[in-house]
C-alpha cells in the first residue's frame, strides 16, 4: 500500500460546492482506498492506496467519482508526504520569513510546459512573490493571500494546468499527519478525523 493525499480545490467556500468531511471519507472508502482522514473543510485526505495507478490518473478518478457523488466538479492534487516535504525543503521563502502567514504553495496537477514557465516568469506583482519548481509554485503574499493577484486562476491561465492553493499552515500539517500514520504492525498514534 502507498499513501497518498489528495487536496481538492475549492469546497466549502462561501458555501458553495460543500461537501461534509464525513461524506467525503465515506466516498473514498466506497473506492476501496484504506487508513483514511480528513483534514479540515477546505478537503484535504490522507489515504493509502494499492499504489498501481498515476498519480494523474488517480486525480481524474477521484474527479469524476466526487462529480458523480456530489453534482459538481472538483480539481484533486495528488501528492506523497515525501513530496510535500520536498516542497517545504525547497521553499525559498520559508527560509527567509518566519511569518507563516505569508506563505503559501500553490500545487499543479503537472509539470507546465517550458514555453508557459518562461511565460510566466514575465509577470511581476510585486511587494508579492513567487518561485515555480516543478510542479510546485511558491507563494510569498506581503498581505492576504485572497487579495494576491497569484491565484489559482493565475497560475492555471499562465501555465495551462489545474492548481490549488494551501497556506503554509496546512503543508506543515498535513506532511505532520501522514507522518504519524501507524505503519502495518507498528505501534503508533491513530488516524486523525
Amino acid at each position: 500500500m502507498t499513501q497518498k493525499i489528495a487536496i481538492l480545490r475549492g469546497i466549502n467556500v462561501g458555501g458553495k460546492r460543500k461537501i461534509l468531511m464525513a461524506d467525503l471519507k465515506a466516498l473514498f472508502s466506497e473506492l476501496n482506498f484504506s487508513k483514511i482522514t480528513t483534514y479540515i473543510q477546505s478537503g484535504n485526505v490522507i489515504f493509502d492506496t494499492d499504489g498501481k495507478a498515476e498519480d494523474l490518473a488517480l486525480s481524474k478518478r477521484l474527479e469524476k467519482a466526487i462529480n458523480e457523488r456530489f453534482g459538481f466538479d472538483v480539481p484533486v492534487i495528488i501528492r506523497t508526504a515525501n513530496e510535500l516535504e520536498q516542497a517545504i525543503n525547497q521553499n525559498p521563502f520559508f527560509k527567509g520569513d518566519p511569518d507563516l502567514a505569508h506563505l503559501h504553495l500553490t500545487l499543479l496537477n503537472e509539470e507546465p510546459t517550458p514555453e508557459n514557465q518562461l511565460q510566466l516568469q514575465t509577470y511581476n506583482y510585486e511587494p508579492d512573490k513567487f518561485v515555480l519548481d516543478g510542479k510546485d509554485v511558491f507563494i510569498y503574499c506581503a498581505g492576504k493571500y485572497h487579495e494576491s493577484k497569484l491565484t489559482n486562476n493565475f497560475f492555471e491561465k499562465k501555465l495551462k494546468v489545474s492548481a490549488t492553493t494551501r497556506n503554509w499552515k496546512t503543508v506543515l500539517k498535513l506532511v505532520e499527519i501522514s507522518r504519524a500514520a501507524p505503519t502495518p504492525g507498528a505501534p503508533g498514534k491513530g488516524w486523525l478525523s
